[in-house]
C-alpha cells in the first residue's frame, strides 16, 4: 500500500472520528487498541489489513473504509444546465418520525410514497428486530407495518439503532408499552454536541427516567406520574415535540405542551395521530392541546406530504446552473421565507395556485424557476423556528450566495460545527471565509471549477457541494456519498433526468 494511499485513507478515517465526536482514545477502546496505534493511522503510517479497516468502518458508521462493494462515489462533469421538470418527493423526516409513532398502532398502519432512503431502511431494520412486521408494498414506496401483540425489546438490532439518531424516537411509544427497556446510543450526522437533556424533560411528566451508560439508554418508567401541568420544551426542537406528542398520544387526559414546534414534520405527525384518534388542537402553533387515547388499534393509511428541503435543493440546484426548471409538489407553506429572500437577491420564477397534498392539509404549488442575475442580501442570513427560515435549508444558501454578487454573511447558530463544512467549497474555486464555527462570509461570483473532494458528514452540505459541482467547469469527484443516501432518495439519477452528468462508480 504506497504511503500516499494510506496518508489519505488516514484522513479519511480521521474525519470520520471526528464527525462522529470521538477522541483517538474513544476510537481506540471501540477497537481494542491503543490511542498511539491510532494517531499512526490517522498519520498514514501504519499498514492496515482488510480486517481492521472494516472494523473501523463498522465503529465509524462511515462507508469511507467499509468491506465488500467498498463505498459509492460521484464523478460530475459540468458545467450544467437543467431543464425539465421534478416532482418533491416526501419528507425524509416526516417518514421517520410516522415510523417511530406506528408503535403507538397495535393494527396495520400503512403509509404512502415513504422515502426510500438509508435513514429509514435503518429504521425498518430495528422495527423488525422488535418483531413488528415490515414490508414495501409494490414500488410507489407504500410501507405497510403491523406490529406484534409483544414487541421484543430484548433482541433489538444494535448496530442499526446506532447508525440512527431517529432511534431517539422511540422513547416517547415505548414508554407505554414496557416498564423498563434499553436504547443504544443513537448516531446519524454529527452536528456538535446535540444533548438528550431535551427529550428527557418533555418525558419525565410521563414518568419516564433516563440513564445513559454502557452505550445504552436505560429507561424505567413511573406509571404513577402523570403531567400535572403544561409540558414546557427547554429547546422548541423538532424531534422533542414528536417525542412528546407521541407519549401524550396514549396519555389519556389532557396533555398541554408549550414552546413546541411548529415544523413540517411535526404538523404531518399531528395528522397522523388525529387520523389514529388522537384529540389536538393547536396544530401549526407553539402550543398543543392533546388529548390521548386508552388504547390505540386501528388500520390507517396516511399519505406524509412533501418534503421543503429537497424542494429546496432543487431550487439550489436550478438557481446555481442558472436553468429553468419545474418544481412539482413544493410545500409552500414551508418555503415562503426561503423565497422572500431569494426575491430580496434577484431571483426570478413563476408559481401556480395552490393545492392540497395527499394528507388532506399541506398546502402545494409549482414552482418554475427562471436564470437570474443574484446579487448579496442586504442582511445576514440566519435560521429561525418555523415560520422562520428552515435550519436544514441555511446549508443551501452558502452556494447560491456563492453565485451572487457580493458579499454574504451566513450564521448557522444552532450547530457548533456544520458551518465548518461549507469551506469546502473553496477547493472548487468559490471563496468562503470561516468566521467561527457558527458564521462564514461568502463572496461572490464564484467561477466554480471542477475538483475531487471528500463527502462532508453532514447530509445538507454534502449536497451543497454536489450542487456546486453542477455548475463547476470540468470534471469533479464526491467520494464516499453514503451521507447523501440518507437523506435522499437516488438524488443524482434524478438530477441526470434534468440533465446532470453524474456517474456513479466504485473504485476497484
Amino acid at each position: 500500500m504506497p504511503l500516499d494511499y494510506k496518508g489519505r485513507i488516514g484522513n479519511l478515517i480521521r474525519d470520520a472520528r471526528q464527525h462522529r465526536g470521538l477522541t483517538q482514545q474513544q476510537l481506540a477502546e471501540l477497537l481494542s487498541t491503543s490511542q498511539s496505534a491510532i494517531n499512526r493511522i490517522e498519520k498514514g503510517h501504519q499498514n492496515l489489513s482488510l480486517e481492521m479497516l472494516a472494523r473501523i468502518g463498522e465503529a465509524l458508521d462511515s462507508e469511507i473504509v467499509a468491506l465488500g462493494g467498498g463505498p459509492v462515489h460521484l464523478r460530475v462533469t459540468g458545467p450544467t444546465t437543467l431543464s425539465g421538470t421534478i416532482a418533491v418527493k416526501t419528507s425524509k423526516n416526516a417518514g421517520v418520525a410516522l415510523l417511530c409513532a406506528s408503535l403507538l398502532n397495535r393494527g396495520r398502519t400503512t403509509l404512502r410514497k415513504v422515502a426510500r432512503i438509508e435513514e429509514v431502511n435503518r429504521l425498518l431494520e430495528v422495527l423488525s428486530s422488535l418483531g413488528v412486521q415490515t414490508r414495501w408494498l409494490g414500488d410507489s414506496g407504500d410501507l405497510e407495518i403491523i406490529p406484534p401483540h409483544d414487541l421484543d425489546l430484548e433482541h433489538i438490532d444494535e448496530a442499526a439503532a446506532r447508525r440512527t439518531r431517529s432511534v431517539i424516537m422511540f422513547l416517547g411509544p415505548l414508554l407505554h408499552r414496557s416498564d423498563s427497556f434499553d436504547l443504544p446510543y443513537a448516531g446519524g450526522c454529527n452536528l456538535g454536541t446535540r444533548t438528550v437533556e431535551p427529550h428527557m424533560s418533555a418525558l419525565r411528566p410521563f414518568g419516564l427516567e433516563v440513564k445513559a451508560t454502557d452505550g445504552s439508554y436505560h429507561a424505567s418508567v413511573d406509571r404513577r406520574i402523570e403531567p400535572g401541568r403544561p409540558i414546557v420544551l427547554t429547546e422548541r426542537g423538532d424531534t422533542v415535540t414528536e417525542n412528546a406528542l407521541m407519549a401524550a398520544a396514549l396519555h389519556p387526559g389532557e396533555t398541554v405542551i408549550r414552546n413546541a414546534s411548529s415544523n413540517y414534520m411535526v404538523q404531518d405527525l399531528c395528522f397522523f395521530l388525529q387520523r389514529l384518534g388522537v384529540q389536538i388542537d393547536g396544530v401549526g402553533t407553539t402550543t398543543l392541546r392533546v388529548t390521548g387515547c386508552e388504547s390505540i388499534d386501528v388500520d390507517v393509511d396516511y399519505s406524509p406530504s412533501e418534503d421543503p428541503i429537497e424542494a429546496m435543493s432543487l431550487l439550489a440546484a436550478a438557481i446555481v446552473t442558472r436553468s429553468e426548471i419545474t418544481i412539482e409538489r413544493c410545500p409552500i407553506e414551508f418555503l415562503e421565507i426561503e423565497l422572500a429572500l431569494l426575491e430580496e437577491m434577484g431571483f426570478l420564477y413563476d408559481r401556480t395556485e395552490e393545492y392540497p397534498a395527499a394528507n388532506g392539509h399541506t398546502r402545494l404549488v409549482d414552482l418554475t424557476t427562471k436564470p437570474s442575475a443574484l446579487h448579496a442580501p442586504l442582511d445576514k442570513i440566519h435560521p429561525m423556528p418555523f415560520p422562520g427560515l428552515n435550519i436544514d435549508n441555511l446549508p443551501f444558501f452558502a452556494v447560491i450566495a456563492a453565485v451572487a454578487e457580493g458579499q454574504t454573511f451566513l450564521h448557522d447558530w444552532v450547530y457548533e460545527n456544520r458551518a465548518i463544512y461549507l469551506t469546502d467549497l473553496n477547493k472548487l474555486g468559490g471563496n468562503v471565509k470561516l468566521l467561527d464555527p457558527h458564521r462564514v462570509m461568502i463572496e461572490g461570483p464564484t467561477s466554480f471549477t471542477g475538483s475531487e473532494l471528500v463527502c462532508p458528514p453532514a447530509l445538507r452540505p454534502a449536497v451543497v457541494i454536489l450542487l456546486a459541482m453542477l455548475a463547476s467547469k470540468g470534471t469533479s469527484v464526491l467520494r464516499s456519498t453514503y451521507v447523501i443516501a440518507r437523506g435522499y432518495e437516488d438524488l443524482a439519477e434524478r438530477l441526470n433526468q434534468l440533465g446532470a452528468n453524474i456517474e456513479p462508480f466504485r473504485d476497484i
